[in-house]
């Protein structure tokens, strides 16, 4: 059989499937329309089927499409993990270390990235965020070495490892009138207006869980997509909320205070996880090491020290 496709060509159909259009395809591989769609229709008549549709400017992939983005993952996965084993050979600790976490991560894994970057740098990072359903996407491709969760995704081929406790706590402006109380019971807490996260995010799975088995509905006043909107709200005196701790840590805390609310913070977990039986590269597997042992100790440190002083 003659060669389907290059490996230039693989990579054009990657950047489609990642940034939905030629033109932002194009601009990201920093090539002119005309060549990718040239590309792209060249690769296309090798396979002898479409390999994607266009509707009303939605972009979507045919079986055959899936098919072959699934190949190119693979092939351009192949090649970055060859370079890296020869650098390893070599007795180099270089390569690219890619890494996908969903928003709530953003926080302190860039000061993960940049404690190993010290040790290691000659490591080029490839940092994603998301929401949790755009991580899990880039999971089913397997498009980076790791991938950051509270929830990781079920029946998945995943591999977990537990890597730091997250504790989600009660937020609200330093002047709300629960700050007068000593200890705030839930059920007191709950019936403040509400700033809650969108469907799908990890947080407000493990908040709706936790109320669930307390019995307590929440008086939901907005919902918000994001981490930085809700602290924004809540500085603006919109109402409550609760949010991890790693977002005071981390983020802006003027106009922010933790509520001394009764059977809170809710304990949950992040996980560092990555493709179950993916062959990870040297310096991916000094990264899950590096962050076991010594990596997540010091997020704890930091965690416990917002905690203590709120």
């Amino acid at each position: 059989m003659s060669q389907i496709a290059t490996l230039r060509q693989l990579q054009i159909l990657l950047a489609l499937k990642q940034h939905g259009s030629i033109t932002a395809a194009s601009e990201a591989l920093y090539l002119t329309q005309p060549t990718v769609s040239m590309q792209l229709k060249s690769l296309a008549d090798k396979v002898g089927l479409p390999l994607y549709q266009q509707t009303n400017k939605v972009l979507t992939f045919t079986d055959a499409g899936l098919e072959l983005l699934k190949t190119a993952q693979e092939v351009v996965n192949s090649f970055e993990r060859l370079e890296m084993n020869l650098a390893g050979l070599k007795g180099l600790t270089a390569g690219t270390l890619k890494i996908a976490v969903v928003s709530t991560a953003k926080y302190f894994i860039p000061h993960l990235l940049g404690e190993f970057c010290k040790l290691y740098p000659d490591v080029d990072v490839n940092f994603s965020v998301g929401n949790r359903q755009q991580i899990i996407d880039r999971f089913n491709d397997n498009r980076d070495d790791f991938y950051v969760f509270t929830y990781p995704p079920r029946q998945a081929p995943i591999k977990t490892h537990k890597f730091l406790q997250n504790p989600l706590v009660a937020i609200a402006h330093p002047e709300h009138e629960l700050f007068k109380k000593e200890k705030v019971t839930l059920q007191e807490f709950a019936k403040q207006p509400y700033l809650m996260r969108e469907r799908g995010s990890g947080t407000r799975y493990a908040i709706e869980n936790f109320m669930r088995e307390h019995d307590i509905q929440l008086n939901i006043r907005m919902i918000i997509e994001s981490n930085e909107a809700i602290r924004h709200s809540v500085m603006s005196e919109l109402g409550v909320t609760i949010l991890s701790a790693y977002t005071l840590a981390y983020g802006e805390d003027t106009g922010l205070k933790v509520l001394p609310v009764e059977g809170l913070p809710i304990q949950s977990q992040w996980y560092l996880a990555h493709y179950r039986g993916k062959k990870l590269s040297p310096i991916a597997e000094r990264f899950l090491q590096w962050v076991l042992e010594e990596g997540s100790q010091q997020l704890e440190l930091e965690s416990k020290r917002v905690l203590g002083r709120q």
